[in-house]
């Protein structure tokens, strides 16, 4: 069981990514970090428009729940992004299959939920 510590070392620490294994080639090793990036896009997206939901959707309580909704899943993504670039990055050095994940799954089917409940909540 790796500690928590470790987990967050091996986020932020390029010594600690490089420690194990081979080099990749270096086209491997950029596509995961564009797909990094992409993913803090979408997280960028998410607070966007949370703060835009807080900013002009019309009713208090909904409102809050919606904007608070998507702050934290921006949140929960931009972690999620950098843990699967780590976890993407060690895989390619160590010669193994890439992580899988169900993430852009989940991710999705979230964001469905909250456009039906922006939908709602703009004709009410």
């Amino acid at each position: 069981m790796v500690s928590m510590w470790a987990l967050i070392r091996r986020w932020f620490d390029p010594d600690e990514v490089r420690s194990v294994g081979a080099t990749p080639d270096y086209r491997f090793s950029l596509a995961n970090e564009r797909t990094f990036l992409a993913w803090l896009r979408t997280a960028l997206a998410l607070v966007g428009g949370g703060l835009a939901v807080a900013q002009f959707l019309p009713g208090h309580r909904l409102r809050i729940v919606i904007a608070v909704s998507l702050f934290a899943l921006g949140g929960l993504v931009a972690i999620r992004a950098v843990d699967h670039w780590a976890r993407s990055e060690r895989a390619m050095r160590l010669g193994e299959a890439l992580p899988p994940s169900r993430f852009p799954g989940i991710l999705a089917l979230i964001v469905a939920v909250g456009a039906v409940a922006l939908l709602v909540a703009t004709f009410l």
